[in-house]
């Protein structure tokens, strides 16, 4: 295999002439790494990797894929479950986009970035230093604290692991304050002298806990006696003589044009995984003799994966570069028509041109306060777009563009160059600026041949100096995008000194792109959701509450005053609650009857919807029950994907109001901590619809806010007589035992609630636990009574489940047209007082002031229970011919306490 080269020398051999260093190991080394010299007091030579996408240009895909790989390797590691449960740490500011790439190839697992950018308002959740950096103070700022506070494995990702220093005093750190069982450090190399490896050894065995290490390659360096007084000799008068030139750039670079090499993707020396190719050469490392540390799971890089396995945006099918529009306006040659904007606050050099790539709102633009899986599957979605803004800015001859990224903003800029390769006809290189100082040397076998030198342009805590590019006066590019954050576009940065006139120096296009820095907004997280037994009557495992707990408030207000407010617009149902109705013990009776009856029914029913699910939705479904009246199908289709496949799937309840929309908190937290495409909404039935439309809308409205997309609107139920939905176990109309109660068959919690005075903008929706209802409690025992059915059913879910499959689902909107028609039929002319279906009707005898029930002619006893509660409050129930429905609740029209007809006027008596 060929050595990464300049004119075919290895770009250390300049270094290791001169000083004697040699790096010894794994023949792959070579390729990975070239060497230079910098100014430190502790070590003199620097490791400069051609693939890390810090110092050298190179490649955005060979980059990104050598993260990914490095990914892929630790969840076969892992393994999924533990990769759900782990936390991937990436070291500023040089590894900020190497683990944000490994994260990816993880996919699971949620990323945090150290930084050295204290952020006003978000508190320090920890800190270490890094003894051999030129800056040593490492914060991290994640926006959940609870983040590196769970039990699962935290993987550590750094470009090299030399002396282990810096690892150990992370783990150090957090391990005292957040114990867990596994580490897994990763590296692009592993350079650690036998003795430092003996050390991670024994530090895994001194805390306890098992340490993996990944790399793509492993060795040492060999320093000879009096190397570091060599080196600094050596920094001393190279600078010196720079510095006599007049150059702040560090090397002319005039010879480098020439001599620049290629990127590494164009070499016949490539080595670099691409996420998406078919196959790709693998890394060889030798395995620990121990499980515990160094070498012990470093193995050959599994077979990157098939693009259609990977979201994130692979490489294998090059879209073409859009259309550029004519324009004789843009005399630059710029593709479209970009250029400076006119408002910007501080002036631009009319060399730059601006173009705003239209970041989505509210996505963190890199790791520094955490980011999830939720949110790379966003920036899966809009890169493409941003991409192509991007590319109408570059111009129309092109044939090198070098994508410049920011210090610790590597990732974005990294995802935004691999996007563009994909379109652009030129050739992409990436890199980023950095604040390391680093001598340069124009020589063919010296790492780095040039450098720029600016000010500091982002207000550092540390205060102004030098920052440095490197490798891109004398390379030759066509144009320079430079990715910054906004943080980072002040005065200092357009100053006649600042980066972009320095770029302006060396290339004839200068593009300038800045992302809004995200901060987090106060109050940091939401709340873990509630669980019983402290929230709700069920076994804590069964379901999450994305709900507050409003027990101590008095919300209840009679049913009759309840239903004056509402229709008179003075209230909304949401805001207050029905007083809990005390079941007869003759209802009791109906409802243990009922239960028995439908037990077999209900089972088949949760089987064949969960089985729909799996297959149609996802193979590992987030279920999200609409409270409460989803809650115990939610807590059954949980129960039957344990039974059935042994899954143990999570389980949340959240509020959804009829005019209000879906709880929108409730809606970020679960996208923070699970990817939107496996949530799967789940309620009891269908009526005409109602929820269906108002969940479809609030999702829509959602995504326009939050910029969060991924949420499917589409609701699983249990049976669906109003042809509302294609996910369902049934679509008749039938006696769900759990409609017969409130409270007492759903975990004893009430409706929910929403109200300005109690739930404010950063809350989740209220509801109460009514622990004082425990001696009524059913909500166990329905769950246990259906669950008991499920081996019984077996067989007949597997055959319902293959017909629902094969069969035409689409929603035909039945139940709404006759809901309307019965409207208008019986003179109510609202829907809204039309409840249809079973479950429904119950609830309005329950909850409302009912008016008449309409019952289909020949209902046997699906029908007791209503009839009961009918007889008890005096409302008559009429019998219809063709009704589509088992029965429908009508609520009263126009109603005022003490009326009886109609039209809302009371009856003389």
């Amino acid at each position: 295999m060929n050595k990464a080269v300049n004119d075919g020398v290895w770009s250390g051999s300049w270094v290791a002439e001169r000083l004697g260093v040699e790096l010894l190991g794994d023949p792959e080394l070579t390729d990975l790494l070239g060497l230079a010299l910098r100014r430190n007091p502790k070590r003199a030579h620097l490791l400069v990797s051609n693939v890390l996408g810090k110092h050298v240009p190179q490649s955005p895909t060979v980059v990104y894929g050598y993260g990914f790989t490095l990914g892929r390797r630790v969840r076969e590691l892992l393994g999924t479950e533990e990769s759900r449960r782990a936390v991937v740490l990436g070291y500023a500011e040089t590894a900020t986009g190497l683990g944000h790439a490994v994260a990816d190839g993880i996919a699971l697992a949620p990323y945090l970035h150290s930084t050295r950018r204290p952020v006003p308002g978000v508190a320090t959740a920890g800190g270490f230093e890094e003894s051999h950096s030129h800056a040593t103070s490492h914060l991290l700022l994640p926006e959940d604290p609870a983040l590196l506070a769970g039990e699962g494995p935290l993987v550590l990702v750094d470009d090299e692991f030399s002396t282990g220093n810096t690892v150990l005093n992370t783990i150090r750190d957090l391990h005292e304050r957040y114990p867990r069982g596994r580490y897994v450090v990763v590296a692009l190399v592993d350079m650690r002298s036998a003795a430092d490896a003996g050390r991670l050894e024994e530090f895994a065995a001194e805390i306890g806990a098992r340490v993996d290490l990944v790399a793509a390659a492993s060795g040492t360096v060999s320093l000879p006696a009096g190397v570091l007084e060599k080196g600094q000799e050596l920094v001393a008068r190279y600078e010196s003589e720079s510095a006599g030139s007049g150059s702040r750039s560090g090397a002319a670079p005039s010879r480098l044009v020439a001599q620049f090499p290629a990127p590494l993707k164009d070499r016949d020396a490539a080595v670099a995984p691409d996420p998406s190719a078919e196959a790709t050469p693998t890394f060889e490392t030798t395995p620990s003799p121990t499980p515990l540390g160094a070498r012990g799971t470093a193995r050959p890089a599994p077979t990157p994966p098939h693009p259609t396995d990977n979201p994130s945006g692979a490489r294998g099918t090059a879209r073409p570069a859009p259309t550029a529009p004519h324009s004789t306006d843009n005399p630059s040659g710029a593709r479209g028509t970009a250029r400076p904007t006119p408002t910007d606050p501080h002036p631009k050099n009319n060399r730059v041109t601006q173009v705003d790539i239209r970041w989505p709102k509210n996505l963190p633009d890199g790791g520094r306060h955490g980011f999830t899986p939720g949110h790379r599957i966003r920036l899966d979605r809009t890169l493409p777009a941003m991409a192509a803004r991007l590319a109408e800015a570059l111009p129309e001859d092109a044939t090198r563009v070098h994508i410049l990224g920011f210090e610790e903003l590597m990732y974005a800029p990294l995802r935004l160059a691999r996007e563009l390769e994909q379109i652009a006809d030129a050739a992409v290189t990436y890199s980023t600026t950095t604040r390391s100082p680093v001598l340069a040397v124009d020589d063919p076998g010296y790492a780095i041949r040039s450098r720029l030198t600016f000010p500091a342009h982002d207000t550092p805590a540390d205060g102004p100096g030098d920052r440095y590019a490197y490798n891109i006066a004398g390379a030759g590019f066509d144009a320079v995008v430079a990715v910054l954050d906004d943080t980072a576009d002040t005065p200092e940065l357009h100053a006649p000194d600042g980066l972009l006139a320095r770029l302006a120096e060396h290339t004839p296009h200068v593009v300038l792109a800045v992302i809004p820095s995200y901060v987090p907004e106060r109050p940091a997280m939401l709340p873990d959701p509630l669980r019983g037994p402290a929230f709700s009557s069920y076994a804590p495992e069964e379901v999450g509450w994305l709900l507050q707990d409003l027990s101590d408030v008095t919300l209840e207000a009679p049913t009759e005053e309840r239903e004056e407010a509402i229709q008179s617009g003075g209230a909304h149902y949401a805001e207050s609650l029905p007083v809990e109705y005390q079941p007869s013990e003759q209802y009791q009776q109906l409802f243990h009857t009922a239960l028995d009856e439908a037990a077999d029914r209900l089972a088949l029913a949760v089987g064949a919807v969960t089985e729909l699910v799996l297959a149609e939705r996802s193979p590992h479904p987030v279920l999200v029950s609409l409270a409460r009246a989803g809650t115990p199908v939610g807590v059954l289709m949980r129960r039957w994907a344990q039974h059935r496949h042994g899954l143990d799937l999570p389980h949340y309840a959240v509020s959804i109001v009829r005019g209000r929309g879906i709880d929108a908190n409730a809606l970020r937290w679960l996208a923070a901590h699970h990817d939107p495409a496996d949530v799967v909404f789940v309620d009891g039935w269908t009526g005409k619809g109602a929820i269906t439309r108002e969940l479809t809308e609030a999702i829509r409205e959602f995504e326009e806010s939050d910029g969060i997309t991924g949420f499917d609107p589409e609701i699983a139920v249990l049976a669906d007589p109003g042809s509302c939905v294609q996910t369902y176990g049934t679509r008749e109309d039938f006696l769900i035992p759990s409609a017969c109660l409130n409270s007492t068959v759903s975990g004893l919690i009430s409706r929910t609630v929403l109200r300005s005075d109690l739930v404010g903008p950063h809350d989740f929706h209220g509801a109460k636990f009514y622990r004082e209802l425990a001696g009524a409690d059913v909500s166990v025992d329905f769950l246990d009574a259906v669950a008991a059915r499920f081996p019984e059913v077996s067989d007949a879910v597997t055959v319902l489940a293959k017909e629902l499959l094969a069969a035409d689902r689409t929603p035909t909107w039945e139940g709404w047209a006759a809901v309307e028609r019965i409207s208008e039929e019986y003179g109510i002319h609202d829907v809204n007082l039309v409840k249809p279906g079973v479950g429904e009707t119950t609830r309005v005898l329950l909850r409302r002031v009912p008016w008449k029930i309409l019952a289909r002619a020949g209902a046997g006893a699906d029908l007791d229970h209503v009839r009961l509660l009918a007889e008890q409050r005096g409302v008559p129930v009429e019998e219809v011919a063709e009704l589509p429905y088992t029965c429908v609740g009508l609520i009263h029209p126009k109603y005022t306490r003490g009326a009886t007809g109609a039209d809302g006027k009371a009856v003389a008596v």
